[in-house]
């Protein structure tokens, strides 16, 4: 998705889809961070 929307972004040149694409990259850098705290808890659990 991320691709597309920067594609997009790239051939019109309109913000709107840009500042989409910065949200969707914010989201998975989200989704990316907590899966990483999952497998950190996963190695060392919370006693």
């Amino acid at each position: 998705m991320l691709e597309f929307t920067w594609k997009v972004f790239a051939d019109t040149g309109n913000i709107d889809t840009y500042l989409l694409f910065k949200e969707l990259e914010r989201e998975r850098q989200g989704e990316l961070q907590n899966s990483d705290e999952e497998h950190s808890e996963i190695d060392f659990p919370i006693t």
